[in-house]
């Protein structure tokens, strides 16, 4: 019994394991990209995207649109004695957390308390919020109207993982985004950054100081951001065929101790 597990221990990685070993983790070497997502073709262009812009919002189909209206040119809102305040007890307060939101539909249009609907897609916020005041105004005193949008939104996939992140103004950088997502680590690359937007794909390359000021672009609501991965072919190829290594090791190590006996 002795002779026998001291066979195995010394039979444990025989040369045909040893070479299978190695021409598996090869192949490995092929397939490990696998998982890695929007590869481009030949054809596809890359565009190297230079800092957008900055502009203000435009109202579109499916927004979701939070209103709120002030009588007395929005008086309630600074109300630096608080006089409005004592005399409304927390009526503010519980009206603040309540605010309704109201759908853009598939016309464009909007329906608004009171004034009804409004055609609203194709207008930036603020051409809107003074279509709103005067139609409030027809009701309240110098009506004032605070309109913005609460449904924009990216997506982030790659290293960082998978986030849907909010657009919390109209003109978010990259980077921005990129931090709320919790960064780049170690399983990141940095110069390999695409930017989905529609029918265009944007290269992003931020490993140099040159390259942030350069591609640190304004990120629209609907991109996709993908951080390609950092791979390990190696670890990785060990892993996708541990299991049948395993079994072709145990296998030809039975092989060669049945030859020997």
């Amino acid at each position: 019994m002795n002779q026998y597990f001291s066979k195995l221990k010394k039979q444990q990685l025989s040369p045909g394991g040893l070479l299978l070993l190695i021409t598996m983790l090869a192949s490995s070497c092929s397939s490990y990209k696998q998982n890695i997502m929007f590869g481009v073709s030949d054809q596809t262009v890359l565009q190297k995207e230079m800092t957008t812009v900055e502009r203000n919002y435009i109202i579109q189909i499916n927004d979701y649109l939070q209103l709120e209206v002030y009588t007395n040119k929005g008086e309630r809102i600074i109300d630096p004695d608080f006089q409005l305040s004592k005399e409304m007890g927390n009526t503010t307060v519980a009206q603040t957390q309540t605010i309704p939101t109201y759908l853009v539909d598939i016309r464009g249009i909007c329906k608004f308390p009171m004034i009804g609907e409004l055609k609203v897609n194709g207008l930036k916020l603020r051409d809107a919020e003074e279509i709103l005041q005067k139609e409030y105004s027809t009701y309240y005193k110098d009506a004032f109207v605070v309109l913005k949008y609460i449904n924009k939104r990216v997506i982030i996939l790659g290293a960082p993982g998978g986030q849907v992140i909010p657009l919390a103004n109209d003109n978010m950088k990259l980077v921005e985004v990129l931090a709320l997502a919790k960064g780049l680590n170690n399983d990141a690359k940095a110069h390999n950054i695409r930017v989905l937007r529609q029918e265009q794909v944007f290269l992003v390359d931020l490993t140099t100081i040159e390259g942030y000021l350069k591609n640190n672009m304004v990120i629209e609501p609907g991109d996709v951001i993908y951080v390609e991965p950092v791979r390990r072919p190696f670890l990785e190829g060990l892993r996708d065929y541990g299991v049948i290594l395993s079994v072709i090791t145990s296998l030809t190590t039975l092989a060669v101790i049945l030859a020997r006996l």
